[in-house]
């Protein structure tokens, strides 16, 4: 086989990892015949929060495949398989525990301490989340009685026979209650990723897995009309839409405006003046304003320093951090933070 001899910066090396604990820990649970798609749509949106560019490092999120024996594969309906990264740890370890479903009733044929982790889980606080037929296994572990969970329309017949305790939900894609999310299966895991991942660490990396994962502007409309500069992915311009697009995925390694624009495949004149025409100020502007505001959110919802919250944003040091927010927001990162304002 012959060696590609790859261009200087071609494949940039990412910086060093912050030392961060994750905002979001997530535990999987594959059952056999588990439906690939709705893990698959989850995992990359966790993939593509966790960290910048498309790196795919572990600092934002974090995420392992557990089950009772490491390394055992599981096989997924359309005949891909998973192995299990670790056996069974202490549950307090997630802050969510995914149960993924699949292929009725061969999903269910899980072992008794499969079930026992889940209860386990739900004994220590740990928050559920059913995709598929994954809300079928919640039951089968006895978590959910008296529970709504999103079902597939299919199997909501299956549900009440079989589990006559939970109370299966056709007409709605995310279902949560008592501590629980549901749903159905397919693409709505996506949907469900993206509200869990922009409950924990915000809407700008939640974005950023839209972003990544290509996901058409109506829909990503949908699941974040309130995204910052939200008008500039539909102004018809797809030099501006493609631009916001990557400085919404280099959150905390933003580079230079040329470099911006040789990816997008326009000049650095011609970029600044479209940003003018459609956003009304300039491309540094809008990407510094993106930073900002997720630095505003980590603020209000982290223990996270001023310190390490400038670095996550991608700002050189504290006090050049501390001067834009001012500049934005009329008070200090840490005066903001004691007053607790609301969003």
């Amino acid at each position: 086989m012959s060696e590609l001899n790859f261009p200087p910066n071609l494949f940039p090396t990412p910086s060093k990892a912050p030392d961060l604990s994750p905002e979001m820990r997530v535990g999987f649970v594959l059952s056999p015949q588990f439906s690939l798609l709705p893990v698959a749509s989850f995992l990359d949106a966790l993939r593509h929060a966790a960290d910048e560019a498309d790196f795919g490092r572990q600092i934002y999120c974090s995420w392992k495949i557990v089950g009772p024996e490491e390394g055992e594969l599981i096989p997924s309906s359309c005949g891909l398989g998973s192995r299990v990264d670790c056996t069974f740890p202490d549950p307090s370890e997630f802050d969510y525990l995914v149960v993924a479903g699949g292929r009725l009733p061969d999903c269910l044929n899980v072992p008794e301490e499969t079930l026992a982790y889940i209860r386990q889980a739900r004994a220590a606080g740990v928050t559920l989340v059913g995709i598929c037929t994954g809300s079928f296994l919640l039951a089968h572990a006895g978590v959910v009685d008296d529970t709504r969970c999103a079902v597939h329309a299919e199997h909501s017949t299956q549900m009440r026979a079989l589990f006559p305790k939970t109370r299966p939900i056709t007409d709605q894609l995310i279902v949560s209650d008592n501590d629980t999310f549901t749903c159905p299966g397919g693409s709505t895991a996506l949907d469900l990723a993206f509200s869990l991942i922009r409950s924990r660490c915000g809407r700008a990396r939640a974005v950023k897995s839209l972003t990544s994962l290509m996901v058409g502007k109506e829909r990503a409309a949908e699941l974040a009309p309130d995204r910052e500069y939200a008008q500039l992915f539909s102004c018809g311009n797809s030099k501006v839409e493609n631009a916001v697009g990557i400085m919404e995925s280099h959150l905390s390694e933003p580079f230079s405006i040329k470099d911006l624009a040789e990816r997008v495949n326009i000049s650095a004149n011609g970029l600044l003046a479209a940003f003018n025409r459609h956003a009304g100020v300039g491309p540094t502007e809008v990407w510094r304003n993106i930073r900002l505001a997720h630095s505003r959110w980590l603020l209000l919802n982290t223990s996270r320093t001023v310190t390490q919250i400038a670095f996550e944003c991608g700002f050189a040091d504290c006090a050049h951090f501390s001067r834009w927010f001012q500049k934005r927001y009329e008070t200090s990162p840490t005066d903001f933070r004691k007053g607790r304002k609301s969003p």
